[in-house]
């Protein structure tokens, strides 16, 4: 017996995979993985029985539904799911996946828009934070085309305008989990931030790269990653995380000045494998990073001015973000009120799912 899932299939940002109202799925966490491994394949490293992409960036899904939290429209699950493994991750946020979350909640009638645009407030149930998403909608209905580019898409679209608030602290409550801007982890100078997500920022020269490199390149260097997994794990112990062995969080960056315009240059972690572009709540953490003084992300910044916008290189093109900045005040620390970025989404497929799971493992058999 094959029980069907409905689904949409949607491209957020640089990434993909299926979006599911949270009604049509198990609420026990333990059957709700077995059902996302399932839809995705995940038994397979090609995913080949599944719908995954046999690849971390295919390899998402995201569970949404109506919220009746106050000023809140509607709440999302992310989980990252495993590419020939049995683990799924809700440890984690996801800035891509987050852009196509509003265009579903609308399209699966979650939400009302209204004309031109609708902006609604998502809150984020992997990190307890609310994003405000602005998409376009005229005349009530959302569209998917316009002339946003983002790199790492080939074809524009609708912007989707993503205003993440309050996004300091997201997993430790801190935007500096250690009290330091630099910390020394195995001899190496490394900034552990936490914004939108955290992250262990290293400046790639120290480690003996430039930052420039492909992702290919860096992934063959496996001495390398062994490397940066021994100083992920000790970071995250002092960052209050917890043993990060086999786990995504904390990420890492290897930073390094700019190389063609941006402010500074990024190669982004998943951890064990690097980013093809960028992951955009990793974006927004290095681009929070940048404002913190004598950070390893200010200390790579070329454009010192003090500018809201900041543009990360990385290795399928750059991705601009925005910090709004406020002085607290509290030795010349800075509180960040806001942190924006656009992306596109598209809807790619809709229907159901079929997997191979008993019947009762799904809310819509």
């Amino acid at each position: 017996m094959l029980t069907g899932i409905p689904c949409m299939v949607m491209r957020g940002g640089t990434s993909k995979g299926p979006f599911f109202l949270a009604s049509d799925l198990p609420q026990d966490p333990a059957q709700l993985h077995r059902t996302l491994l399932a839809v995705m394949g995940s038994e397979h490293i090609r995913q080949i029985d599944g719908i995954g992409g046999g690849d971390s960036l295919t390899s998402k899904a995201v569970i949404v539904s109506a919220s009746t939290r106050p000023g809140v429209d509607v709440e999302y699950l992310f989980a990252q799911v495993a590419v020939g493994g049995d683990t799924v991750d809700t440890a984690p946020n996801c800035g891509n996946m987050l852009a196509a979350v509003a265009p579903f909640a609308i399209e699966r009638g979650l939400a009302q828009p209204t004309s031109p645009q609708t902006t609604l407030r998502i809150f984020n149930r992997n990190t307890g934070k609310v994003i405000e998403a602005v998409v376009q909608t005229p005349g009530g209905k959302v569209t998917y085309a316009g002339d946003a580019a983002i790199d790492g898409v080939p074809a524009c679209g609708a912007p989707v305008v993503l205003n993440f608030l309050d996004a300091a602290g997201a997993k430790t409550g801190k935007l500096l989990p250690t009290g330091h801007a630099i910390d020394v982890v195995d001899g190496i100078e490394v900034s552990c931030v936490d914004f939108a997500s955290p992250l262990v920022l290293i400046a790639a020269a120290a480690l003996s790269k430039t930052g420039y490199e492909t992702k290919a390149a860096l992934e063959a260097d496996k001495p390398l990653f062994r490397r940066i997994e021994a100083i992920r794990i000790e970071a995250a112990l002092r960052m209050g995380l917890g043993d990060a062995t086999g786990k995504v969080l904390p990420k890492v960056a290897l930073l390094a000045p700019p190389a063609r315009s941006g402010s500074l240059s990024s190669r982004y972690l998943t951890p064990w494998t690097c980013h093809a572009a960028h992951a955009v709540t990793g974006a927004l953490c290095i681009a929070a990073a940048v404002r913190v003084p004598g950070s390893v992300a200010a200390q790579m910044r070329d454009d010192t001015r003090d500018t809201d916008r900041i543009v990360i290189e990385h290795p399928a093109g750059k991705i601009e973000m925005r910090v709004e900045v406020e002085p607290t005040g509290v030795a010349g620390v800075l509180t960040i009120s806001r942190a924006g970025v656009v992306r596109t989404a598209r809807l790619l497929l809709a229907g159901r799912v079929f997997v191979n799971v008993p019947t009762n493992l799904a809310g819509a058999a």
